[in-house]
This record gives C-alpha cells, structure tokens and sequence, in this order.
C-alpha cells in the first residue's frame, strides 16, 4: 500500500483544518469548495502539477476534507495527501476539457452522495482556478444549494506561519542567498540572458547538502528586464547579451517544500549613472524605516507609510503597493493575495506573518529592485535572506 509522504504532522493539518471551520462558521458556511491549488496544499499536502484541469477540496463542517481531481491525479492524491483513499474522488477523464460536460457535473454528483446539494456552500469566485462555467455547472446541479463568496477564506488562515512552514522557508532563503551568487559571478557584458537564466536554475534547483534542500519551481519565473525594459516590472528573459551601460533587476525566489523566499536585487554593468545611485540611497532608507515598524501590534500600512515617506524626501513618488504575504505557493503567483503593505490597509500584525517587502521603483526608463523577505516579530523583524542589501556594479 502506497504511503504519503506528508511534509506537516497530521496534528498540523488537523489545526489548518480546525481554524478553517472556525471561519466557515463564522460566515455561515456548510461546505467550503477549494479550487486554489495553494489553498489545497495547505489543507491537505496535495501537490501536483494538475491544476490545468479542474480539481478542488472539498470541506464540510465534520469529517475528512475530500479530494476530487482528475482519474489519474488520485495517484498524486494518495501520495500527498492525509486522507483515506474513499475521500480522493477522481473524475473520468473524457470529462477533461470537454466541450459536452464539465468536471463540476460529476463533483455535484458526488455531493448529492453525501448530502451536501441542499447547504451553503462557499466557493472561491474570483481566483485563477475558478471559471463561470464551475459556477454555472454547480448550480444547474445543485439547484437547492445557496451559493455564497469564499474567496480567500482559506488564504487569510494562512497568514501566520507555523515553525515547520518557517523552517521551510529558511530554506527557500538559502537557496535563494546561492542564486544571487550565481548571478554576481555569471553576470557580465556578452552573456546571453537565456543562458544567465539558466544558470539562475540550476543554482535554484541542485540540492544543497548544508541544508540538506533541494530547490523546487517557483510560481513565478525569473524577471530580469535590462536597461529601459526594467521601467516594466513584469517581463522575462530573451536571447539578447548583456550590455555594458545597462541596469538589470533580478526578482527571483528560492523555493523549498512549495514555501517561497523572494528576493530582488539590481546590477548595473559598468558605472552607473547618478539617477541609479540616487534611487539607491533612497531604497535603501525607506527600506530601513519599513523595517523599523515591521513587528507585531503595527499595521500593514505602517511599513507602507514609513517608506513613502523617506521616498518623498528625495522626491520619489511610488503609486503602487510595496509589498504582500508570502508562503507555499504554486504558478501564477507566490503572493497570498489577502492583506498589502499600502497605505489604508490597517490589517494588524502578528508575529510569524511573513512578507516580500517589495521596494521596487520603477520609473519611464529604468527599474530598481532591492526587496527582502521578512518574518513578522514582537520588536523587530527577521530578514529571512542574507544577502548584502546595495546595488551590485560589475565592469
């Protein structure tokens, strides 16, 4: 008989369980419908690259959490999850991007079973993994049931990390300490970015025996835009070489265990130019005033506020959030899409929440990245990455 190999106790996954409950009942929720694949995973261990198809948890007010995926995922299932192999529901698979039927006719089938049709059930209405055509199935099946927002429920129980998660992402930090090595000695005029990315994985991914880690996939694959590509925040890598003369940020996260440590830096080849060096200071200022308020008690907009204001003072205006919880996480995001580090978001702090605290600047023809991942303290917070806080200038 197969075992799962589970990365949390199963006292762990029963706490998880218990604090979700908790908020299902606070909202009048009977049955919780989970389609973020890291909302799964958090609940129940799932891990597999199958959330291009529909699958989702599925969890009631007593009893295991039910699986339900695709025929051949139940082999993932049974290898990652905690529950007894009667609560892993597979679906046949010419259900599978079917233009006649949809996965959510079957899992309504299956609850009618259990005498779930005529409940409230909550769903997650706006995520990634959750289409109109989930809702529309499950409602033409379950016409009894009252359908109600669940959207990130799940997420926000998340938000304080336990000592294993912690751990994990220690290790997530280590390796993301090697990948930034790797790029200060790879990193050089004539080196073709696909070729520096590649280098970046393999830095990411080989196992390390100091802390006995191995590297896994990150949600987010490395940006590292150059020159005026940097004043966008989101693109990737091509064929071009490197130039001299040219800024280059580099957002990237070691991952372990599915926990993410982001972290950016930027590297200039060649001397830069004094706008660089300016903006440098400023990160770097506001970035030490953010941390200065980053304990337990303080709101999320205290870290925010405390940075715009030192920008400010050097005439720097940034628009947009400086930064978002972090965990396990799996594509198209590593955030966890609940609270932000921006002015009026008043959510207080606890210790152990942890964040990407993203002081990047992006201007009309440039882009600066200097961030850190942080862990939430009673008087201070822990910088989970070491690696040396300054803009890297190589000739």
């Amino acid at each position: 008989m197969v075992q799962a190999n589970l990365n949390f106790t199963l006292e762990e996954f029963q706490q998880r369980i218990r604090k979700t409950r908790d908020a299902m009942q606070e909202r009048g929720i009977d049955v919780l419908i989970v389609t973020d694949p890291s909302n799964m995973n958090w609940l129940t261990g799932y891990d597999g690259w199958s959330f291009y198809v529909h699958q989702c948890v599925v969890l009631g007010l007593q009893d295991e959490p039910v699986w339900f995926g695709r025929e051949q995922d139940t082999k993932g299932a049974v290898r990652t999850c905690f529950m007894k192999p009667e609560n892993l529901i597979g679906y046949p698979d010419h259900y599978v991007q079917s233009t006649e039927r949809h996965p959510k006719d079957y899992l309504s089938a299956r609850l009618i079973d259990r005498n779930w049709d005529a409940r409230t059930i909550g769903v997650e209405m706006d995520n990634y993994w959750f289409s109109a055509a989930a809702l529309q199935s499950l409602q033409k099946h379950l016409p009894n049931a009252r359908f109600v927002d669940a959207t990130a429920l799940v997420n926000w129980q998340r938000a304080v990390k336990s000592a294993q998660e912690l751990s994990y992402m220690r290790k997530a930090a280590r390796i993301v300490e090697r990948m930034h090595e790797r790029i200060v000695e790879k990193a050089e005029p004539g080196i073709r970015k696909c070729d520096l990315v590649a280098d970046i994985y393999d830095a990411a991914l080989r196992y390390d025996t100091e802390i006995d880690a191995g590297g896994d996939y990150p949600a987010i694959v490395p940006l590292l835009p150059s020159g005026t590509d940097a004043a966008a925040p989101h693109l990737t890598w091509n064929d071009d070489p490197m130039k001299t003369g040219e800024g280059t940020f580099f957002e990237i996260a070691g991952v372990h265990k599915r926990y993410h440590c982001p972290l950016s830096r930027t590297l200039f080849l060649g001397k830069p130019p004094r706008e660089f060096l300016d903006v440098e200071q400023a990160v770097l200022e506001g970035m030490e005033a953010g941390l200065a308020v980053a304990r337990a008690g303080n709101r999320c907009e205290d870290i925010a506020n405390a940075f715009f204001a030192v920008l400010k003072t050097h005439g720097i205006e940034k628009d947009n959030r400086t930064g978002y919880p972090i965990g396990v996480s799996y594509p198209p995001d590593w955030g966890e899409r609940t609270m932000s580090l921006r002015p009026g978001d008043r959510t207080v702090l606890e210790e152990n929440m942890t964040f990407h605290f993203m002081t990047g600047i992006w201007g009309d023809d440039f882009g600066f990245e200097i961030t850190e991942s942080i862990v939430i303290g009673s008087s201070a917070p822990e910088c989970l990455a070491t690696v040396e806080r300054k803009l890297v200038i190589k000739d």
